[in-house]
């Protein structure tokens, strides 16, 4: 006997979602939320979609869906907004600076500026074609954080520059060893050459 196979056709026709009732497009820093309020035949539902933008002529990458039935949309919404008063920003930020990127080897580097309830903040993200990773670093370290930076530049130059040091004393060291095995072998030949004379 066999397994149960694939639902009929009319059966999933039934489930599939027709054109969505009504659509919302929402764009947060790299990040964008499609919300669309579909129905199928077991009732209304609301679908949000994230995508994750990673960087320019890195394209999007496909984030997480999720399907919630018409019953519990009005639970939701009183949990969305608590969150947001516990949590979100209470007012427009003030003038931040502006994002800028760097790119080293096949990675890129954002430092993006942003605000919340909590204060400036500042996001580093690294960026390569299969991952992105980020920090947030609060403005109230920025200067600690900054100076940290250029203690490790500044210790990383001496590293480079006792490095550079070393290497041309061996090449030095290895150049005088050459030169004194050619003294040495020339010596030898010519202390063959007398002894040969002597015996003709």
């Amino acid at each position: 006997q066999r397994g149960p196979g694939r639902p009929p056709a009319r059966a999933r026709a039934q489930d599939e979602p027709r054109r969505a009732l009504k659509s919302e497009f929402l764009v947060r820093e790299n990040r964008k939320y499609y919300m669309d309020l579909k129905e199928n035949q077991r009732g209304r539902f609301l679908r949000i979609r994230q995508t994750v933008n990673r960087g320019p002529g890195l394209g999007s990458t496909q984030g997480q869906t999720i399907a919630l039935p018409a019953q519990g949309l009005i639970e939701f919404r009183d949990a969305l907004a608590k969150l947001i008063d516990d949590y979100g920003v209470e007012e427009e930020p003030a003038e931040l600076p502006e994002g800028t990127s760097l790119t080293v080897d096949n990675k890129r580097f954002f430092f993006d500026v942003g605000s919340n309830k909590y204060g400036v903040f500042m996001r580093v993200s690294e960026v390569k074609p299969t991952y992105r990773n980020s920090i947030t670093v609060p403005y109230k370290v920025w200067a600690k954080f900054g100076h940290t930076f250029c203690k490790y530049s500044e210790e990383m130059k001496k590293i480079q520059e006792k490095q550079r040091e070393k290497r041309a004393a061996c090449e030095q060291l290895h150049q005088q060893q050459q030169q004194q095995q050619e003294e040495t072998a020339a010596a030898t030949l010519l202390l063959q050459g007398e002894e040969e004379g002597e015996e003709d």
